[in-house]
């Protein structure tokens, strides 16, 4: 496989500074590094093809689908190749507006386009016939620039072509930062994957293609004679006890899951990842064939841990199309942002595709297929602590509302835009359907706002003239009558009358067990198993001195509980703060849950992402190394504790 992404990116795409990237990473700017070294889960392999012998425990059931079919230029997955990389001193040097760079060492040029914190660029090279570049001196905003060999104008703040009008669009790179803060630009390749093997749209029967929302990010797909589920989270508290489902899942939904033929899992996020939903469906078929991409951290990487006795895990590479039947195939794409653990995917079925964007903050590099028959996205926010766990400084619960506001009109606006650009035919608003239901929540739920679907879908009318629909738990989507006409009273079939759509109640006790049974466990009578904990950590060499405290409900001092300091500049616990210069963190955490995720070498998404800490900062700065190690780079194996109990013994 070629060089994954890895770093944060100077974002192309407008407003969406925080909503999706503060998801997993708690500060201004998210970072991402590749995954520690580790061994794989006996039960994950790679490839979509049967890689073992049939003795195999781990062999593929593939009796209910075809071989599949890989066509012999296309066998190479998709990759990135750097095109430049900036040092921290020249990324902070870009000027506001047109930037006109070159490699030295491969005197290949580029275009960035800078406005504020947002970072666009492109090859400097017309689409037309290849020409150079050059100061537009007709261009008083200071945003395009003129081709020198037939005068044609590209505004570089959108990458669309002003004259001739309507011609082209430039092709986008991808800008990233690394942990240093300086600045790389990354080639996808091949960019458009799914234009391979080009299918023409076939003619659809009425009820071929059904689409069932469930829950969540969990659609039930009917594709002819086979079914597809995405992201089944339909049980159990996702993020330790943060999040629990907003919908009512239908009765059916075990039997659903039991009778696909496939299932697709984007990422390793516990509201997509739910491992008490595979429990369920591994009681009853363990076999089932479950499909994720070729991420870094494997999405599975906690499998054997988990105890779910899942035997028919599928990683496929990025950007090859998989093959189902002969009308049926799907391809995973990487996202540019978090391209360790971000995935989506688009599902052809008689070539129409179907898009599904999940969580992604820039799919494929934010290069996706236009005029889709039907696309999916995220759209809610709040998937983040930040900023409703922090406290101190400009932290005020004015700053936070005004804060919270702002961005998930950003996102809106984003994701309006993002439809109205790619023109599908239909658009669905979904991953975005949880709440903080736990009473101990009651602040969170009440502060962290969340988007209206209705009201995304509204602008989107107002901009384009793009299809939508609000899903609703139990509703079935027919593809062919909506493309055919989305008037059809029978296009969308709701829910029977009087159907429960929201929760409420949730069965909290027996998933607030699991968390409490590490409260009192023998690996925390024992003072030294911090040291053993932050040691099997791996993260230190950096000034950074962090106080974690164990709290109640209430995030008061748990009695009784630990209350130390981490030097992570010689990984070392004093007593009191080092006199030295140093940035300071307090993290205090509810005991079970801390405890739960150090026992079993979590990562901390639990914590961050399930709102069961506090955080206050001094300076106010996010230390991107530090929480991107403790939310993706820990070791893939949990910490030796028997051991460990044996030589305190």
């Amino acid at each position: 496989m070629g060089r994954q992404v890895t770093g944060a990116l100077v974002r192309g795409e407008p407003e969406t500074n925080t909503e999706q990237a503060e998801r997993a990473f708690p500060g201004e700017r998210p970072s991402l590094g590749p995954a520690r070294e580790g061994p794989e889960p006996v039960a994950v392999r790679r490839g979509f093809e049967p890689r073992v012998s049939k003795d195999s425990l781990l062999s593929l059931n593939v009796s209910n689908l075809s071989s599949p079919k890989r066509l012999p230029f296309r066998s190479i997955e998709q990759t990135t190749e750097v095109l430049l990389c900036l040092s921290p001193g020249e990324a902070a040097d870009l000027k506001e507006g047109i930037n006109f760079l070159r490699n030295k060492k491969t005197g290949k040029d580029f275009i960035l386009y800078k406005s504020k914190n947002r970072v666009r660029a492109c090859k400097n090279m017309c689409k037309h016939q290849g020409g150079l570049f050059i100061k537009d001196i007709e261009d008083l905003d200071g945003r395009s620039v003129r081709c020198t060999k037939h005068n044609w104008r590209l505004d570089v703040s959108t990458m669309k072509y002003i004259n001739p009008p309507g011609s082209f669009c430039q092709d986008e790179l991808v800008v990233e930062m690394d942990e240093e803060n300086g600045l790389l630009l990354l080639e996808l390749n091949p960019p458009n994957p799914w234009d391979s093997e080009p299918r023409s749209p076939e003619h659809l029967a009425f009820g071929e293609v059904q689409i069932t929302y469930l829950t969540h990010a969990c659609m039930d797909l009917k594709l002819g004679d086979k079914r597809m589920v995405f992201d089944p989270w339909l049980t159990g508290p996702a993020f330790a006890r943060g999040w629990w489902l907003l919908h009512e899942p239908p009765s059916d939904w075990l039997e659903r899951l039991c009778q696909a033929d496939l299932i697709y899992i984007s990422h390793m996020h516990s509201d997509h990842l739910s491992y008490p939903t595979l429990k369920e469906l591994a009681g009853r078929r363990p076999d089932i064939p479950i499909y994720v991409g070729n991420t870094e951290r494997p999405v599975f990487w906690n499998l054997n841990q988990s105890g779910v006795q899942l035997t028919n895990i599928n990683i496929v590479p990025f950007g090859i199309w998989q093959q189902v039947d002969k009308n049926l195939r799907f391809m995973i794409l990487m996202d540019g942002v978090h391209p360790e653990m971000d995935t989506c995917i688009i599902v052809e079925y008689k070539g129409h595709k179907i898009l599904n964007t999940v969580d992604c903050t820039r799919p494929n590099g934010g290069r996706l297929p236009e005029k889709v028959a039907l696309m999916m996205s995220d759209f809610a926010g709040g998937a983040s602590g930040f900023p409703m766990t922090f406290s101190g400084g400009k932290f005020t619960e004015e700053w936070k509302a005004q804060f919270i506001k702002a961005e998930r009109k950003k996102l809106l606006n984003y994701k309006a835009r993002l439809v109205k650009d790619l023109q599908p035919r239909i658009y669905c608003p979904f991953a975005g359907y949880f709440v903080e239901s736990h009473p101990s929540d009651k602040y969170i739920k009440e502060t962290n706002i969340k988007n209206d679907p209705n009201e995304l879908n509204n602008l989107i009318k107002k901009n384009s003239d793009v299809v939508t629909w609000t899903p609703r738990p139990g509703a079935t989507l027919d593809l062919s009558r909506m493309l055919k006409d989305p008037t059809d009273s029978k296009g969308i079939i709701e829910p029977p009358e009087g159907t429960k759509i929201y929760k409420d109640s949730w069965d909290f006790e027996p998933y607030l067990n699991i968390l409490n049974a590490a409260v009192g466990d023998d690996i925390f009578l024992h003072s030294s198993w911090i040291k053993e904990y932050f040691t099997w950590a791996g993260f230190k060499d950096y000034n950074l001195v962090v106080r974690m405290i164990e709290t109640d409900e209430d995030f008061s001092p748990f009695p009784g509980g630990y209350d130390y300091l981490v030097d992570f500049l010689d990984l070392s616990f004093p007593k009191e703060r080092p006199s030295r210069e140093h940035p300071y963190e307090e993290i205090r955490s509810r005991v079970d849950v801390i405890r739960h995720v150090v026992k079993n070498g979590l990562l901390w998404d639990d914590l961050y992402i399930g709102f069961q800490t506090r955080l206050q900062r001094s300076p106010d700065i996010y230390h991107h190394l530090f929480w991107n190690h403790f939310q993706i780079k820990l070791p893939l194996t949990p910490p030796n504790w028997r051991s460990f109990l044996m030589h305190c013994g």
